[in-house]
């Protein structure tokens, strides 16, 4: 089943706070198959994913949807807004990095192919977006993904 969910970030966040995240649960994780990042600002900056490897404080839960509402059943995975607390991370990041550009409305999308990107089977595991420059500024963000 194909889920999406979106927030505004509560904030610019930086190199060690993510401005939103996905996290699997302890049963269930599943494939990202889309992320998309969108200057709310006239100011550019760096975005950056990285593999999370604890929760430290997360934001507010976003609420997820799933794309087929007559066969929806409730999402395993979740979509949280800018981390309060940072978390750890794992060494190195997973490649991708784009600049948002300096206007309103700039943004970027990826897209993870046929695999999708894993996101672990574990509550405490996931995929943040963070501004690699150390200060970023406030986004919409979306992410899309199977489970």
């Amino acid at each position: 089943m194909r889920f999406s969910a979106g927030v505004r970030t509560a904030g610019a966040g930086g190199a060690t706070t993510p401005i939103a995240s996905i996290y699997g649960n302890a049963n269930s994780g599943g494939r990202l198959r889309e992320i998309g990042i969108f200057n709310t600002t006239t100011t550019a900056f760096i975005a950056a994913l990285r593999r999370l490897t604890s929760t430290g404080t997360r934001g507010a839960a976003a609420t997820n949807e799933p794309w087929d509402e007559a066969n929806a059943q409730a999402p395993l995975c979740s979509v949280h807004n800018m981390h309060t607390v940072d978390p750890s991370f794992k060494t190195g990041d997973l490649g991708f990095r784009a600049p948002v550009g300096a206007a309103i409305g700039a943004g970027v999308i990826w897209t993870f192919g046929d695999e999708g990107l894993v996101i672990p089977k574990d509550a405490a595991k996931g995929i943040g977006i963070i501004i690699p420059t150390g200060s970023g500024q406030v986004a919409d963000v979306y992410f899309v993904w199977d489970e």
